[in-house]
């Protein structure tokens, strides 16, 4: 049986890359780049390109490094580019709890000091990595050359509500990969194949993007690394609290650009234009918009750029919107 499902799973990738294109080179993020001590734990960090400032990268919740593996070699065109695991995630050492935005900043900071990546820095954050980057910005202002924000988090308008079971569901699956039990199914989506838990991480795994030995390699990291699932439930269960902190630590970036993409698409991991937005979802859409754009009054160099074209993984659907901003900071920052 266990056989069979390896087939029908390589086979599954193959046509997955052979319809998509798999991003060229993401093998590197098969394997460990550089694990560097940063205050109690070690982060993965993989770092491409030669220049300054260089671009520092985190991700979004439930995601690490891959989630750049279009965009980061790009930008290593024209500078150094760095992104990682946070700890826990990837092939991070697991880190101390809680799992707070400050914790993450002092973390990352400490990594790149350690591996020798001299700032100033252009901090990229997508979705909760917005969180991550603009504390440590707060906290590092004095090392940060600019910030582009990639769908970023602003907060929740639904006051965390789906918090509680998104948890829950992380939790089951933790509980039965540390008991060596079946992983739990995934809600089933139309049309859409059955899922276990540990297929939920970035936009579902294997992702089409990605070629067959990435795919296989997360989906292996997602089956075995119970600190991963800690390390997600502790950063959901942080958020109000990272939120918090944000708003008590407003700190002027002066003329240091500032970039916020928004796509009117956040949390929609896939566009579907035979399923438009109701009324409430694109109410809610437009309150996070006018959040994201609050963001704007930190600088003197703040843009908030659109796009309609890309669920909230620009990094996939649009990588050259996010290569675009993230050149356009550069350039301001010198």
């Amino acid at each position: 049986m266990k056989l069979l499902a390896a087939i029908v799973l390589t086979c599954l990738l193959v046509g997955l890359q052979s319809a998509a294109g798999a991003a060229s080179g993401d093998q590197i993020y098969t394997r460990p780049g550089k694990l560097v001590a940063a205050g109690g734990t070690r982060l993965n960090l993989y770092c491409l390109g030669t220049g300054t400032p260089a671009v520092v990268f985190d991700s979004g919740w439930e995601d690490w490094a891959p989630v750049w593996t279009i965009v980061q070699p790009a930008v290593a065109g024209f500078t150094r580019a760095c992104s990682y695991d946070r700890a826990g995630a990837g092939f991070s050492d697991a880190g101390p709890l809680p799992r707070t935005s400050v914790r993450i900043a002092d973390e990352l900071h400490s990594a790149l000091h350690n591996a020798a990546v001299r700032g100033p820095y252009i901090l990229v954050g997508h979705a909760f990595g917005g969180d991550n980057v603009r504390t440590f910005a707060a906290r590092y202002m004095d090392e940060t050359a600019g910030l582009v924000l990639v769908e970023a988090d602003a907060g929740d308008p639904n006051g965390h509500r789906g918090d509680g079971e998104n948890i829950a569901q992380l939790r089951e699956c933790r509980d039965a990969i540390a008991n060596r039990k079946p992983l739990p199914l995934m809600s089933q989506r139309p049309g859409q194949a059955t899922r276990t838990c540990a297929q939920q991480f970035f936009r579902g795994l294997p992702e089409a993007v990605w070629s067959p030995q990435l795919n296989a390699k997360l989906l292996e990291i997602a089956r075995t690394k119970v600190s991963m699932y800690d390390a997600f439930i502790s950063e959901m269960e942080q958020m109000p609290t990272d939120e918090a902190y944000l708003e008590q630590h407003t700190v002027s970036f002066g003329a240091r650009p500032i970039r916020v993409l928004t796509t009117g698409n956040h949390g929609v991991h896939a566009l579907d234009p035979a399923r438009p937005k109701d009324a409430q979802q694109q109410a809610y859409q437009d309150k996070v918009a006018q959040s994201q754009a609050k963001w704007l009054e930190l600088s003197s160099n703040a843009k908030q750029l659109f796009t309609d074209k890309s669920s909230e993984y620009i990094p996939f659907d649009q990588p050259e919107f996010v290569i675009d901003a993230i050149r356009d900071a550069y350039a301001q920052s010198k």
